[in-house]
């Protein structure tokens, strides 16, 4: 605990007494850390003071006539405030006889706090007391230090080495401390709960900052009043991301000593779980071609050495994109997914995404298009001897979940939509709106529904009854609807041609902006 005015007015042995109600001062004026305790009589001592200096005086420069000069006390302590003096003692029975009623009450004015030195104490009494305070309060942070530095030793030889020693700093610091991962997004934090969001999103603004330009660096962030260091992780041109912390007091000697040596563990994590997630990821996209290929015993055997197994029959396939910005993270995040899951995971980076083999409710899809914004496509449940259709109907639940921004979509939906829905792109889509036209720019312009009703009717298999119970209207304004939509179009929709094609361009153009149009 460093010296502070409090602890020294605290001391029996000194006999001080501050001259002013703790509550005339500012919020925790006692408790400023005392740099130094110094004594001088010169008419202006700032120029040879340092910020949260104690200054002692015996008043000299005041002379000792009764008739003393507010004015002249007023711009003393004044200048003793602008520089950001602790706390002044006065020296009593030297110079004269008591605290200068004017100095007391310039003090008071200033907000200074001021306590009265008895003529029994010497001024050196309280440098000493001051400097005895520092050498143990140093020694005290120094067996902190050391005492800090082997318990996130000893953490950095758990399994989970990275996320133990994180949290072994925030314990030490005693304030949370948060991992970005080189994309800037937040990887991990400890406390789990322990920062709000305002706070989170700022520190996340400057991580991505100091990314950016893509050199080592530090910075400092200070939000609602709280001080937040940032310093880069990894080498100029290849960060691997940026450690965010705090110090509940303030950065000091020690701290920064704690805190440097986390930095260089984590480098030292970072950089070799980025070797060794390179070289896993090229085990497993060679053996997810080894699965394509049929050779799922040698690939079984080889997995369960590394990872416990293939997951069980039967499984799902899954493909979700994963951004060459945000691969690292994604598959870092899968390898500590994989090794504390209970259930069988099986994973490959590829060319198209990342593929997964697991079971159909694994957690892993939710989670993933939560925490990534990823968009998944998954496959019915499949063998291993029918991994390759298993793998294109991923395929087309994936482009499915892209066109329609969707985070999951599981290709038994998609199939559910017949071989039309299929087919769709972006093209077809185009060709579908221009087709829909006529249609669309008459409901616009008349306030109609025109498309509802068609896609009503084609949907009820053109049966005008069905069609009318559903709209709430008569047959007969089904009919007419029908007729008009036929005039429109130029076609005769009694022939199965002309409404496969019109149910096909209702399909490629996107529902939201076909409702949008039609009501």
């Amino acid at each position: 605990m460093p010296a502070t005015v409090r602890r020294l007015l605290d001391s029996s042995a000194l006999h001080l007494e501050l001259l002013a109600a703790e509550f005339e001062l500012p919020s925790g004026a006692l408790e400023t850390a005392v740099a130094w305790v110094h004594s001088s009589d010169l008419p202006d001592p700032t120029p040879f003071l340092s910020d949260g200096v104690v200054l002692l005086t015996t008043g000299t420069q005041f002379g000792a006539a009764d008739g003393d000069d507010a004015a002249a006390y007023e711009d003393y302590v004044s200048r003793l405030r602008k520089h950001a003096v602790a706390a002044l003692g006065f020296g009593t029975d030297v110079v004269r006889k008591g605290t200068p009623d004017s100095l007391v009450n310039a003090c008071r004015k200033f907000e200074l706090p001021l306590f009265e030195v008895p003529y029994r104490t010497p001024f050196i009494a309280i440098a000493r007391l001051a400097a005895d305070i520092a050498a143990e309060d140093a020694y005290a942070r120094n067996n902190w230090a050391l005492s800090a530095q082997r318990a996130i030793a000893l953490a950095a030889l758990r399994p989970d080495g990275l996320s133990a020693t994180l949290a072994e700093l925030s314990r030490q610091l005693n304030h949370w401390v948060a991992l970005f991962d080189a994309a800037g997004s937040l990887d991990r934090k400890f406390p789990a709960d322990a920062v709000s969001a305002p706070t989170l999103d700022a520190v996340r603004r400057e991580a991505a900052r100091l990314l950016g330009r893509a050199q080592r660096a530090s910075s400092t962030v200070v939000v609602g009043g709280e001080s937040i260091t940032l310093q880069t992780l990894g080498g100029r041109g290849r960060l691997r991301g940026i450690l965010a912390f705090g110090h509940e007091h303030g950065p000091d000697q020690a701290s920064e000593q704690v805190v440097t040596s986390v930095i260089a563990l984590a480098e030292l994590a970072l950089e070799q779980n980025h070797t060794l997630d390179r070289v896993r990821a090229n085990l497993r996209r060679s053996l997810w071609r080894l699965l394509l290929s049929g050779d799922v015993n040698l690939v079984e055997e080889l997995s369960r050495e590394s990872w416990g197994g293939l997951p069980p029959e039967p499984f799902v396939v899954a493909l979700a994109d994963a951004p060459a910005q945000r691969l690292e993270s994604i598959v870092e995040y899968l390898e500590l997914h994989a090794e504390s899951s209970t259930s069988r995971l099986f994973f490959a980076a590829t060319d198209d995404g990342i593929v997964f083999c697991a079971e159909r409710a694994h957690a892993i899809f939710g989670d993933l298009a939560a925490k990534f914004s990823l968009h998944l496509g998954l496959s019915a449940s499949t063998t291993y001897a029918g991994l390759h259709r298993a793998l294109r109907q991923a395929e087309r639940a994936h482009l499915s979940a892209v066109r329609s921004g969707v985070g999951m979509v599981d290709f038994q939906s998609v199939s559910g939509q017949g071989v039309l829905a299929a087919m769709v792109g972006a093209d077809a889509a185009e060709v579908g709106r221009s087709v829909l036209a006529p249609l669309l720019e008459h409901d616009a312009k008349n306030g109609t529904g025109l498309v509802r009703t068609i896609r009503i009717w084609l949907e009820a298999n053109g049966e005008f009854e069905a069609t009318s119970r559903t709209l709430g209207v008569h047959r007969h304004t089904v009919r007419a609807r029908i007729v008009e939509a036929e005039h429109l179009l130029d076609q005769d929709l009694r022939t199965f041609r002309a409404r496969a094609d019109l149910w096909a361009a209702l399909l490629a153009v996107d529902s939201h902006e076909v409702r949008a149009q039609d009501g």
